[in-house]
């Protein structure tokens, strides 16, 4: 590295953030314990080791549990815009460690600081979003067909939320759904990627400081990190009333089908194969823009990372032209550094992965026109920094119908719309998807129940950037569950249909008799 990671500030912002070099992964009742195994916490971008951490065990999982139950009790009976208070004040303190969080969650994840310091944004948005929100956690009211009777519903809070995230998003994916399960009167269990548990470990630390300063019940927020074990644990756990899962589409299928079996509400944020169509009537200058930064951004370690391009054939040699242009001119390096535009994969596994990827498409016939490869040099120690590749390519190869979590491009070449719609669509995922195109018609194709398949789909923006306001989440492969915005907290809560009878009479539904 031309600097060190200190250049940066990363001790001052840990130290802010209270991480210290051997730290406890177990919080709950503002105390922090763990009588497990010992994880380190690994830097992708120098390959330096952060800190320890001191993981859970069944034992810590109990008291956890426990501790979220009692928090419950209490938390439930707090009027919705009391709960809002707690979590304005949250987001007042994330304002204040907006900095110092940002480049954690660069240093600990390797996406780059505007895009760290965009989660955090993320983290404050979703707070104001659910400030107003627990003012306005409405039922209906219906007309009865017995005269003499008023129906409605109304909603309650669930309980238990457990969440458990991945390293790619290590802190905005928790906010969404606390923020939500907070002003529905749910206490949250959050289980973090063991791959980032020190950002897990400074967003307890800041919510506990709410907490404390508001006398609230500590287990409202709960954090345990461990491995797939304690993941079990919290899966099958009858007292979990929902779990909001967050990775693979091959875990996905266990935790929904455990959770399943005991009755448990599941959402399931799982993989993404998300594309791009580029008609004819785009403005390719916005489509170049939309393409790279959904390819390459997060070092392609999105779940809505622009996987392919579905390029109309009369101008699909320009813009594979330009896209090679692009990214001739992409930098790669520490992501601390604002100067850079990609950071590391989070591991040598993910890069593993990467290479096995390029293997595969070369196989099948893929041509690269942006080969790739592993990163090498003083710059790249710590080994998982890779080149953004493009390769070209048939949608019906095995590689491309699989979400690899690495910045691979595919381009893909059409002749109508129809075809291009049925390419986007073909393949297992559903969750983002885009057209650039300056014709309505076409447009509006895209968006019609003969368009795209996937839960969200895009005019003119590319695939990657969802905004809170909106529902997140994904069909097919991709899981079917909502996160953040629209009526997603109807997910967090438990409906109940209310009838009362305000008469001296008991008349039956259906005209039903029965007389005594």
């Amino acid at each position: 590295m031309s600097k060190k990671n200190n250049d940066y500030g990363i001790e001052k912002s840990l130290k802010n953030l209270g991480i210290s070099k051997e730290n406890k992964g177990v919080s709950s009742g503002g105390k922090y314990f763990a009588g497990g195994d010992l994880l380190e916490s690994y830097s992708p971008t120098d390959g330096k080791l952060i800190a320890k951490i001191k993981t859970a065990d069944a034992d810590d999982y109990s008291k956890v549990i426990e501790t979220a139950k009692a928090a419950f009790k209490e938390f439930r009976m707090i009027p919705s815009p009391k709960r809002g208070e707690m979590v304005r004040q949250f987001g007042l303190k994330l304002r204040e460690y907006k900095d110092d969080l940002g480049k954690l969650v660069s240093y600990e994840m390797g996406k780059s600081l505007q895009e760290g310091l965009g989660e955090v944004q993320e983290m404050i948005d979703i707070c104001d979003y659910a400030v107003g929100l627990s003012r306005q956690l409405h039922g209906y009211t219906m007309h009865s067909e017995r005269p003499g009777h008023r129906m409605y519903e109304q909603y309650h809070p669930l309980g238990i939320v457990g969440i458990i995230s991945a390293f790619n998003f290590p802190v905005a994916v928790w906010a969404w759904n606390t923020a939500l399960s907070w002003i529905c009167g749910n206490v949250t269990v959050w289980k973090p990627s063991e791959k980032t548990p020190l950002c897990a470990i400074a967003c307890q630390n800041i919510i506990n400081e709410v907490l404390k300063e508001n006398n609230l019940p500590e287990g409202i927020s709960t954090m345990i990190v461990g491995d797939h074990r304690i993941g079990e644990l919290l899966v099958n756990d009858k007292n979990v009333a929902l779990i909001s899962f967050t990775g693979s589409t091959r875990v996905g299928r266990i935790v929904g089908k455990n959770v399943a079996e005991r009755f448990g509400k599941s959402i399931l944020e799982l993989g993404g194969n998300n594309a791009i169509i580029i008609t004819e009537n785009a403005d390719l200058d916005m489509s170049i823009i939309g393409a790279v930064f959904g390819a390459v951004g997060t070092a392609g370690q999105r779940c809505t990372s622009t996987r392919r391009l579905i390029i109309h054939d009369s101008v699909y040699d320009e813009v594979k032209n330009r896209l090679v242009k692009a990214y001739g001119q992409l930098k790669i390096g520490n992501p601390l550094d604002e100067n850079n535009h990609v950071g590391p994969l989070i591991d040598q596994d993910a890069v593993k992965q990467y290479l096995d990827s390029i293997k595969k498409c070369k196989k099948e016939g893929g041509k690269f026109a942006v080969e790739g490869g592993l990163l090498e040099g003083a710059n790249y120690e710590s080994g998982c920094y890779v080149k953004p590749c493009i390769a070209e390519v048939e949608n019906s190869y095995e590689i491309v119908q699989h979400e690899t979590f690495a910045p691979i491009l595919y381009l893909i070449k059409y002749s109508t719309l129809d075809e291009a719609i049925a390419l986007q669509n073909d393949v297992p995922q559903g969750l983002s998807s885009a057209i650039m195109t300056q014709n309505l018609r076409e447009a509006e194709l895209f968006l019609s129940q003969s368009g795209s398949d996937c839960g969200i789909a895009n005019v003119n923006i590319g695939t990657s950037g969802a905004e809170i306001g909106g529902a997140f989440g994904g069909e097919k492969e991709t899981g079917g569950g909502r996160e953040s915005g629209s009526d997603v907290w109807k997910y967090y809560m438990r409906r109940q249909t209310n009838t009362i009878n305000y008469t001296t009479s008991l008349p039956l539904a259906q005209g039903i008799k029965f007389d005594l």
